[in-house]
């Protein structure tokens, strides 16, 4: 666990930086894809996106939700990230949405700084965001 400090400007410079930013999708893809076939499988996604715990009322603590509701839920967000609707997600559109995703935070996170803690993993994109600002800074 690690902590920073960023703004928007952070990930947006991050986004904005198509190598690091490719290199960033290009990992959380290959991670993802499980079964190794190219694509990304409606269970494959819910997988991710259950891990980042979504459906939280405060500080970790789970809101309580049936069965149903969090189907619906994961199977809206894979309905977003298969923009071509055949039932998988390719690496592109992977990466078009999670760039949507990581812009929509830096809107949210606007000019002002915020200290964050952070899983030390390499899979967290915010994390790779800080990294890339710090190893521009001045030694």
């Amino acid at each position: 666990m690690g902590v920073v400090i960023i703004d928007g400007s952070t990930i947006r410079d991050f986004v904005n930086d198509e190598a690091a930013f490719a290199k960033a999708i290009d990992k959380g893809f290959t991670d993802l894809d499980l079964n190794n076939d190219g694509v990304l499988s409606r269970s494959e996604l819910r997988k991710a996106f259950e891990s980042l715990r979504l459906i939280e009322a405060h500080f970790g603590v789970d809101v309580a939700a049936s069965p149903e509701e969090l189907t619906r839920l994961y199977d809206s967000i894979f309905e977003k990230f298969d923009c071509d609707h055949n039932g998988t997600v390719d690496r592109q559109e992977f990466g078009n949405e999670m760039r949507k995703i990581m812009l929509a935070i830096a809107d949210g996170l606007g000019s002002s700084p915020i200290q964050m803690a952070l899983d030390d993993s390499d899979q967290n994109m915010i994390k790779q965001a800080a990294d890339l600002e710090a190893s521009k800074r001045p030694a």
